[in-house]
């Protein structure tokens, strides 16, 4: 029988399309793994950040999987998470110089994505945009996608894989100094979901002790009756400053380090928390009287764990002592929740960067006429606590900023950085001593108490301190906390007043001490949980959490929470 015209031609034609019709469909499984292997290649530096790399890859496709049943969208799903988990903390370490965590998932608050938002003011309309395209690509995944995978397999390959996450996650830790590095963003990201996951198990945000067998009295609102005059108190946040005659070989310029000295001619040592870059400890610190370093793996967050939950403080007693309270902050008030955390610690009027009218970064100057002119403002029978906190010692020192400023200013010599860190530090100096010029000029008759300190060292003071060291090196330092990384200063001066003697105005002490220092240092009479803190302190001659490896921080934070002054942590 003769075969019909044409039909060998046809049915290869078909057999053609259909197979063209299969590698699509082939093509769309296995796109998306190609291209995580290449952003692995790109972004991950090392085989143990690789090997963390591909388990969490396993661990979001077979979840995908095992919740779809279909491979290319599971791929393409996984992909995006991981586009955008890349894409977020590169941002993150733009702004704060460390990549992404678990613990951001774990404590996401309405703070962070309204800061963002603030920032980032197109930022709604890219993410409705990015929706808009997905969503038709997903559908088309869903339609092209040929297999149907079981989910009973799919759900033992991500248990398999998050066994072997979770075992190589505690056999070789992450060291807490590689979030700085801008790399490994998803392998970082993994590994410390197990080590954030297991220490909220053991003992949840915030180390404390099982029991206590003491108890504080919670104090009264009005029961503060100071003897003697109570002075306006202004505390100063000195930005990334320290004495960099610390370091040998620098050279600094004529009269440098009077800045350093209180009104006695001594210079204090003011003993910070972290080291290059997170204000917000030191915030912590002077504001809650407490140590970040409690918070272990959380430490980073921790302004944002204690919004809410930490109601204890220095502006706290100073408002039981009759004080008025008020901030003055450089940045958003929705970064790392600085505004919900400070009023949480008794601050009555917090004024933002935005409340302000700054533009970008401004100099001391401007904080200090702003805090002048609130000042005026004030009934003037209400003492007053003044928060004001500095920003234009920031980094980088890359750059010169606002020269004209300093239109006499001549380098020291050094490497650019230093010489731009000391120009800036010349600046702080020469706005510090306008500010109390003013106060004496506006308020010539009013007490004031005035105390300063630096809130970190700058991020390349470990190079300086220790120019031998390598970056490990340099790492395994900081995380052993060495003094020599984390002393900077504190200050006091006083207008009309005469600091009250106490031998809790040590001449070194770590950070959570100084609403102490300020208090005795203004005659202010401690409520229970500042007196049982300070027989802490001359117990520990200066030192908190070091003290006895923690267990006075422990025991301390205990007594707090069975008082009511923390909760839910």
């Amino acid at each position: 029988m003769a075969s019909p015209p044409n039909s060998g031609p046809s049915a290869a034609a078909a057999i053609a399309g259909l197979a063209a019709h299969g590698i699509w469909r082939l093509l769309a499984v296995a796109a998306p793994h190609l291209a995580a292997l290449v952003v692995m290649l790109e972004t991950e530096i090392d085989f143990p950040s690789r090997l963390g790399f591909l388990l969490s890859w396993g661990i979001l496709n077979f979840f995908w999987i095992a919740l779809l049943r279909r491979p290319a969208l599971s791929g393409a799903l996984s992909l995006s998470l991981v586009v955008v988990l890349i894409l977020l903390s590169r941002l993150k370490h733009d702004i704060v110089q460390m990549t992404a965590n678990f613990v951001d998932l774990m404590v996401i608050d309405r703070d962070s994505a309204a800061f963002l938002f603030t920032i980032f003011p197109n930022l709604r309309w890219s993410v409705i945009a990015s929706v808009l395209v997905i969503l038709p690509l997903m559908y088309a995944l869903w339609w092209l996608d040929p297999f149907r995978i079981p989910r009973l397999p799919a759900l033992a390959g991500k248990l398999a894989c998050l066994a072997a996450l979770v075992g190589y996650s505690i056999t070789m830790p992450e060291e807490a100094w590689r979030g700085y590095y801008d790399d490994g963003y998803l392998s970082k990201f993994a590994r410390s979901g197990v080590t954030a996951v297991s220490d909220f198990v053991n003992y949840g945000f915030m180390e404390s002790d099982a029991v206590a067998a003491e108890r504080l009295k919670v104090p009264l609102f009005d029961s503060c009756r100071p003897k003697g005059l109570r002075p306006n108190i202004i505390m100063v946040h000195d930005e990334s400053s320290f004495d960099i005659r610390q370091a040998d070989g620098v050279k600094v310029p004529a009269g440098y380090g009077s800045h350093f000295k209180s009104y006695d001619g001594r210079m204090r040592k003011f003993l910070a928390e972290s080291n290059g870059g997170p204000s917000w400890f030191t915030e912590y610190n002077v504001l809650a009287g407490l140590s970040s370093r409690s918070f272990g793996r959380f430490s980073y967050f921790v302004t944002r764990i204690a919004s809410g939950r930490v109601g204890r403080g220095l502006p706290l007693a100073l408002r039981r002592c009759g004080y008025e309270t008020l901030s003055l902050y450089p940045a958003f008030g929705a970064f790392m929740s600085a505004r919900s955390f400070q009023i949480t610690t008794g601050i009555q009027h917090f004024y933002d960067a935005h409340d302000l009218g700054a533009k970008d970064v401004e100099p001391d100057s401007f904080f200090y006429d702003k805090a002048l002119g609130l000042m005026s403002q004030h009934a003037p029978n209400t003492p007053l606590f003044v928060f004001v906190y500095l920003g234009a010692n920031h980094f980088p020192w890359e750059t010169r900023f606002r020269p004209d400023l300093t239109p006499a200013w001549r380098n020291t010599g050094n490497e650019p950085v230093v010489d731009e860190y000391l120009r800036r530090q010349t600046m702080s100096a020469a706005d510090y001593a306008a500010f109390i010029a003013g106060l004496k000029k506006k308020f010539p008759s009013e007490p004031f108490l005035i105390v300063r300190y630096g809130d970190h060292q700058p991020e390349f003071s470990p190079r300086l301190l220790d120019p031998a060291l390598d970056e490990a090196g340099i790492g395994r330092k900081l995380e052993s906390y060495d003094p020599r990384y984390f002393a900077t200063y504190y200050a006091i001066d006083a207008i009309n007043f005469e600091p009250v003697k106490s031998p809790a105005v040590m001449d070194t002490i770590d950070g959570p001490y100084l609403p102490l220092v300020i208090q005795e240092a203004a005659g202010i009479p401690l409520d229970p949980s500042f007196e049982e803190q300070k027989q802490i302190m001359l117990r520990c001659k200066g030192l908190f959490y070091a003290c006895r490896s923690g267990a006075e921080a422990r025991r301390f934070n205990r007594l707090l929470i069975d008082a009511g002054l923390i909760q839910g942590l």
